[in-house]
């Protein structure tokens, strides 16, 4: 273990001793060591979220089949709603 210290604005070291005083945690030190690990979760998620996403968009960018333009679509939309009808 590291020793460190840091400063918070006083609302915030209210929250922490009064977390510790109401038996929530044992020590102002392990209050900081579980918002360390719940933030720790959070970034952890974000990086695959983020990894996920740049994998779906490189798979499209990948993709063999030919891009099609808006124009395309379009006609291609309105042929199905010809069918339909």
């Amino acid at each position: 273990m590291e020793k460190l210290s840091i400063t918070l604005p006083t609302e915030m070291v209210n929250v922490i001793k009064a977390e510790v005083e109401a038996g929530t945690f044992a020590s102002t030190s392990e209050v900081l060591r579980e918002a360390m690990r719940v933030w720790m979760r959070r970034e952890e998620e974000h990086k695959e979220r983020i990894a996920a996403i740049r994998a779906r968009v490189q798979a499209s960018l990948d993709d063999p089949r030919p891009s099609l333009t808006g124009e395309e679509i379009d006609e291609w939309l309105e042929s199905l709603r010809s069918e339909q009808q």
